[in-house]
């Protein structure tokens, strides 16, 4: 096994593999550390998405919030970090909805969805804010109008649009 690349976000490990029949062959795995889905509820009818924009599709996308864990951090403080640092509000409760890997075939990242709500602004020396490579406008949908909005195309990022069907 050995490390080819290893970058801010992810790095990409090579690994011979000996199969069970004893077939061998090489395994380029993206190694990517466990990220949090935030689904932050307005109130029970509202869902606040943010629309940014994706370098490596070179559009603006409308997403859920979400973010990787820092190390020997908690889901669960992961959770209330991204929710502060995207839609600048703190959750005063949060419920985890599941636990996902979106890309078994080449990468290990997992997703770790949770419902967030009893929002409320953050306290006034609050030492989290967006990343510096994010530019982040925030809005709340209906759910009826956020699904919508998937299903005809307008969202286009699957961890939003298989959120979305959590709620």
């Amino acid at each position: 096994m050995s490390i080819v690349f290893a970058g801010r976000v992810f790095s990409v490990e090579l690994e011979d593999v000996i199969l069970p029949n004893g077939r061998r062959f090489s395994v380029e795995t993206v190694r990517h550390p466990p990220s949090v889905v935030l689904l932050p509820m307005a109130d029970s009818e509202h869902v606040m998405l943010v629309r940014q924009y994706r370098h490596s599709i070179r559009r603006k996308t409308w997403e859920l919030p979400a973010g990787s864990l820092d190390p020997g951090e908690s889901a669960e403080s992961a959770a209330i970090r991204e929710c502060e640092e995207e839609i600048r509000l703190v959750p005063g409760r949060t419920e985890t909805l599941g636990r996902f890997f979106p890309a078994t075939g080449f990468c290990d990242e997992e997703l770790i969805y949770f419902r967030a709500w009893d929002l409320r602004p953050p306290p006034p020396h609050s030492p989290h804010f967006p990343d510096e490579d994010e530019d982040i406008y925030v809005q709340a949908f209906t759910i009826v109008e956020a699904r919508a909005m998937a299903a005809r195309g307008e969202i286009i990022d699957l961890k939003t649009a298989y959120g979305l069907t959590l709620l």
